[in-house]
């Protein structure tokens, strides 16, 4: 008895310390992308001046170099992934929305923006207004999934 004590003890231990760590998995921190190498160099050098902005917190100023970005290469999935991110900071969550999604819609295998925290709270663009895939019915669902006669 007084061995199983202490072993249970150090079970309990080890069994909430891995709990823990396993239940505390950190999300990424949101860090502006890399411009692709063909767009222009002008739009490369806004998207520098605006990570340095965002990385410093001044999301304003980030804001403004992200905007110019964007205009410079509207083509572009990362500058408006880039924009959003400034825009999410900034609490224009609606524009920022348009925006992740914008950047999603050019940027069709882009791991990193489809996968990223930012986009994921925004859910998928085609449920937006969606709240059923069946209209309402006057029936009530039963076991079985059958109609009531």
């Amino acid at each position: 008895m007084r061995k199983t004590l202490p072993r249970l003890a150090i079970w309990g231990i080890v069994l909430l310390l891995v709990g823990t760590t396993a239940c505390s998995q950190k999300r990424k921190p949101l860090v502006p992308l890399v411009l692709d190498s063909e767009v222009k160099a002008q739009a490369t050098a806004l998207t520098e001046q605006g990570t340095q902005a965002y990385q410093a917190q001044q999301y304003e100023e980030a804001k403004r170099y992200f905007e110019q970005a964007v205009t410079a290469a509207p083509q572009s999935g990362p500058a408006h992934y880039n924009y959003a991110l400034a825009l999410n900071a900034l609490g224009d969550s609606e524009v920022a929305r348009q925006h992740f999604l914008e950047a999603a819609n050019l940027s069709p295998g882009d791991k990193t923006i489809w996968d990223s925290p930012a986009l994921s709270a925004y859910g998928n663009p085609g449920n937006k207004d969606r709240t059923k895939d069946r209209p309402y019915g006057t029936h009530r669902p039963n076991f079985g999934g059958m109609p009531r006669y």
